[in-house]
């Protein structure tokens, strides 16, 4: 099993095109979500520069990538002026093109951008991107396999020659790039403080999420999880809360509670029904375990969820978690 992947379809992350940009000279755009979203920039051609939340404006050179995880609004820009002089109010003009591309600036095309958004399911505690810090700039020169940068060629040939279905080949290929992206910060390093990221640098703690994963129902205790993993007890409890900074069992009933919430909100199945499918005895004990982690009963969670997301969920009684 692949954790990472696991992890983002269970948070349902997705990607989508926000804004596809040519611009020339002298130009700011204003760059904001009427919800907080993950936003990405790639540069395919010329100079862009970022202004960030906090600290001085970013330079993006052609094949750069550049990700601000926690949706702030920020500044694009040709050079740091232009970027300081731009907000929500205060940006240049603009015009869509036939083929609905931002032309922005003056003389011809100096620039060109995509721009993406990443949205995710709320319901579900276990992320990613909220794990990520303000900022992630991936350059063109430390790609450590050059993956993301031939994603961002592909999106620069897609740009600068739209075709039928090009707006479908920016949104899976932005998907991709996020990827790429994730597998380059954390080849780098870059994992903050302890979280389940941690599981996949540790191979003894990677190996018991998996198990995990692969069996939210089984009765675990860290013994036999330990044995699982191929090390002791003691061992695996000291290197796994290093590692995600919870226990073993904190982390199963969390992912359990996380599989439990996407299961109440998108299908009719019955409590004891989902109980059963992530290792409770009972829809009472299922139902206990939910509220104190969720602070609310199952009953009231799945109204709400299915209110506000998802009206007529479909009858997965015999499906899987």
């Amino acid at each position: 099993m692949d954790l990472l992947a696991e992890v983002l379809a269970l948070s349902d992350v997705r990607g989508a095109v926000g804004a596809r940009i040519e611009a020339g000279e002298d130009w700011g755009w204003w760059w904001s979500s009427a919800t907080p979203r993950a936003s990405l920039h790639a540069v395919t051609a010329g100079t862009v520069w970022v202004g960030l939340p906090d600290g001085p404006p970013l330079q993006l050179l052609p094949g750069d990538v550049v990700l601000l995880p926690g949706g702030a609004a920020h500044a694009l820009g040709s050079d740091p002026a232009a970027v300081a002089r731009t907000g929500p109010r205060t940006f240049d003009d603009w015009h869509l093109t036939g083929s609905k591309t931002v032309s922005i600036g003056t003389g011809p095309v100096r620039a060109r951008i995509l721009c993406a958004e990443y949205d995710h399911d709320r319901t579900v505690s276990t992320q990613v991107l909220a794990l990520l810090p303000e900022v992630v700039h991936l350059r063109a020169g430390d790609d450590p396999d050059g993956l993301a940068h031939d994603t961002v060629r592909l999106l620069g040939r897609e740009l600068a020659a739209p075709r039928a279905a090009t707006g479908l080949v920016l949104d899976r290929l932005v998907d991709v790039l996020l990827v790429h992206v994730l597998r380059a910060w954390l080849a780098s390093g870059g994992t903050p403080a302890p979280s389940w990221l941690g599981a996949l640098g540790d191979p003894v703690v990677a190996a018991a999420v998996t198990r995990l994963h692969e069996e939210p129902a089984k009765p675990w205790t860290t013994a036999t999880l330990a044995r699982e993993a191929g090390v002791s007890r003691a061992t695996l409890d000291r290197r796994f809360t290093a590692a995600t900074g919870e226990s073993p069992g904190a982390y199963l009933t969390r992912w359990r509670m996380d599989l439990a919430a996407r299961r109440l909100r998108d299908t009719h199945d019955s409590l004891d029904t989902i109980a059963a499918a992530i290792g409770y005895s009972s829809g009472y004990a299922f139902s206990r375990a939910f509220r104190r982690a969720r602070a609310q009963p199952p009953g009231q969670f799945r109204a709400t969820a299915q209110s506000e997301g998802n009206p007529t969920p479909a009858d997965t009684s015999t499906a899987p978690v």
